[in-house]
């Protein structure tokens, strides 16, 4: 059996931007995973190790998360899939397909939207709308004020409910406020043993982007309705590969009528499946479901008609 390697590697982009990436040795089939807000590649480490063999795996590192550089500050998720097509050309990549985690999905939304022809199937996993994810603003008591979506990034940095004590954590490295807001939002079921969770910790406080993602979610809107803030672009009717949308039935941060939103705006080429006893991060609760799930999506999609 061939010994599978995870190597990091670095690419310099037309901008002057530096995007890290883990490339997983051996396989044919590439696949292309992005990570979502708080995270990095280091966070698809589980299914680095434990993918079919025959997937050739690239996760990368977005603008502002993990090894990547940030010289200069996002303003749309157009801006990280614009980054994502530069490495993915620095590569030589073409014909792959590719899995987007929570804002992960959102980015590869966009780049399947302006670079039709270089992906062929997309997988998205607890993803963002295709209408956005928005951000309201905080009562006085602490909890999120549902009639107060904040407009300005201005706004958004000063966010007392969340921007500011994340950031606050991130800065102080205050590991146990971190650790709880995960355990309450993402590993509600399921935990990472201590070690790995520890190293997760850890690669969450090297974002330097947060309020910047917080708002280019709050500002994106693929579909062809008004969300709240902006009008759609309507572009995600324009998706014309085959999509798989999964959701896990006890995810606290993607809503169901959120996943409605991605399988009603890209339409006929998207498929939903539920994943059972999941929440936020299947990698973590069930990756084993997550797996057989997303390579007989693949499978089907490889086999010739």
């Amino acid at each position: 059996m061939q010994v599978i390697t995870v190597q990091l590697k670095k690419v310099k982009l037309g901008n002057g931007e530096t995007l890290a990436y883990r490339e997983r040795s051996g396989g044919h089939i590439p696949l292309v995973l992005i990570h979502g807000n708080m995270t990095s590649s280091k966070h698809w480490d589980i299914v680095l190790d434990r993918m079919d063999e025959c997937y050739k795996i690239y996760a990368v590192d977005m603008r502002g998360f993990g090894e990547s550089s940030y010289h200069r500050g996002i303003a749309s998720i157009k801006d990280l899939s614009d980054d994502i097509k530069d490495w993915v050309d620095g590569l030589g990549l073409r014909d792959f397909s590719m899995a987007g985690w929570s804002t992960g999905g959102a980015v590869a939304m966009q780049f399947v939207i302006d670079y039709p022809g270089v992906c062929k199937n997309l997988i998205l996993l607890a993803s963002a709308s295709t209408r956005g994810y928005p951000f309201f603003g905080t009562k006085a008591d602490g909890t999120p004020d549902l009639g107060n979506r904040l407009r300005t990034m201005e706004e958004v940095m000063m966010d007392s409910g969340k921007t500011v004590p994340v950031q606050a954590a991130y800065d102080g490295n205050d590991r146990e406020f971190l650790r709880a807001l995960w355990n309450a939002l993402i590993y509600s079921h399921n935990q990472p043993e201590e070690d790995r969770y520890e190293e997760y910790i850890d690669d969450m406080r090297t974002q330097r982007n947060l309020a910047h993602i917080y708002q280019a979610l709050n500002m994106f809107n693929i579909s062809d309705v008004y969300n709240g803030l902006v009008e759609g672009t309507d572009q995600a009717a324009s998706i014309s590969i085959p999509v798989l949308v999964l959701r896990g039935d006890r995810d606290y941060v993607i809503t169901k009528e959120m996943t409605e939103e991605i399988v009603e705006d890209i339409g006929e080429n998207a498929t939903f499946v539920e994943l059972k006893n999941s929440g936020h991060s299947p990698l973590i609760d069930d990756v084993d479901q997550l797996l057989h799930t997303m390579t007989s999506f693949l499978q089907m999609k490889e086999e010739p008609a």
